[in-house]
């Protein structure tokens, strides 16, 4: 499924190059082990339970929202689904895909 169109009742199907994307904003950001880092920040980050995390980097926003732009595209950036960003086993933060 590429998307929902609720308005018309429709459900949008494509090819797997159609869902894939290279980023994707996140919203309620918590950072863990700093009150929000100061630029961009470079780190693994898994898009949902089952996901092999990917490098990308992370742009603050503003106090809760970042921007994640992975350096492959990744398959099926969902919205709901939570990001949670990794710098090696040490857990920097995450949010909610929006």
């Amino acid at each position: 499924m590429v998307s929902l169109d609720r308005a018309n009742n429709r459900l949008v199907v494509g090819e797997d190059a159609d869902l894939r994307s290279s980023a994707c904003e996140v919203r309620d950001v918590n950072w863990i082990p700093f009150t929000m880092p100061e630029g961009p920040v470079e780190a693994m980050v898994r898009i949902r339970n089952r996901h092999e995390p990917a490098a990308a980097e992370i742009v603050v926003l503003d106090a809760t929202t970042a921007r994640v732009t992975f350096r492959e595209p990744q398959r099926a950036i969902t919205p709901g689904q939570a990001a949670v960003f990794y710098s090696g086993e040490k857990v920097l933060g995450g949010g909610w895909i929006r």
